[in-house]
């Protein structure tokens, strides 16, 4: 492939590890965050540093990796930020996990000629890193033909879900399934491992079994070595699943679990959870189990 220019507005460990990979493929990557270690990180993988969104605004391509819906349409809508500044013809693709009908309003400020490409990924930071990420995109073909040769760059796998905000839409879909796996998964570890199961044998024999997941077998040897640095932190748990909830209350769709499960996110976070992995649930029930009296 031929090296093409790519902005990056947001270095931080998704937007950055994308950022890394790409000036690897041999991409010209200019890119922007407000945090100077993200900026110091991005420029010692190679990342031409900008001090604006507007001068990122300048590639052929921009990815906006992103914590929250408000500063998404900050990023793109505000009077310095990307649709006031991208060069005609530029595809600007969003990778974050926002609200769909934040996604849908970028899109109808678009300025001629500008792509616009809803593309949430499922992954964490080492897949951006290699290049295995799935993409959940939503566009027109046409606009999505022209993010492909940067998707391709990062990705294993890239779905086409329908319009933009389609893309928005499952990725919530997804994180909803992800999280709620994780939590009832954690409580049953934990569960066992009260009842006297040693840890990694209950690992090796539930990763083969029925009740086994993607998230069960990809978390939980770091939970049961205690490590619960995160790859996706309860904090950001809680804000997808909040999403979540709006989007079902827009559609008058019940969701008990989901509910319920926010509810112990925002327990979790406030015992001191929040920057922690989302599998540190295993810490909290055995810290539960403990106070009465258990021997984990």
């Amino acid at each position: 492939m031929a090296p093409l220019t790519i902005g990056v507005v947001g270095l931080g460990l998704m937007g950055g590890g994308m950022a890394a990979r790409l000036v690897e493929r041999g991409h010209a990557v200019s890119g922007y965050d407000p945090d100077p270690h993200a900026r110091r990180r991005a420029a010692g993988a190679g990342v031409r540093v900008c001090g604006s969104v507007a001068a990122v605004g300048a590639a052929d391509h921009v990815l906006t990796s992103l914590p929250t819906s408000e500063l998404v349409r900050e990023v793109w809508l505000g009077r310095d930020g990307l649709m006031a500044h991208a060069r005609p013809g530029c595809c600007l693709i969003e990778v974050s996990t926002i609200d769909p009908q934040t996604m849908r309003d970028l899109s109808a400020a678009r300025r001629e000629r500008v792509a616009v490409v809803d593309a949430p990924v499922s992954g964490g930071p080492p897949q951006a890193r290699a290049g295995t990420l799935t993409f959940i995109v939503g566009g027109t073909d046409t606009d999505v033909r022209r993010a492909r040769p940067v998707l391709a760059e990062l990705a294993g796998v890239v779905h086409h879900a329908g319009p933009v905000g389609a893309g928005k839409v499952v990725k919530l879909i997804n994180n909803v399934m992800s999280m709620t796996n994780t939590l009832v998964a954690a409580e049953a570890f934990a569960l066992g491992a009260a009842a006297g199961v040693e840890p990694q044998r209950l690992y090796d024999i539930l990763s083969v079994s029925g009740g086994s997941s993607a998230q069960f077998v990809k978390r939980f040897p770091d939970a049961i070595a205690g490590n619960f640095e995160p790859g996706f932190t309860m904090a950001l748990g809680a804000k997808d699943l909040t999403l979540a909830l709006d989007l079902a209350r827009s559609t008058g769709s019940p969701v008990p679990m989901t509910a319920a499960a926010r509810e112990l996110y925002a327990l979790a976070m406030n015992l001191g959870y929040a920057t922690k992995d989302m599998v540190a649930f295993v810490d909290l029930f055995r810290r539960w189990s403990c106070s009465r009296g258990c021997d984990v």
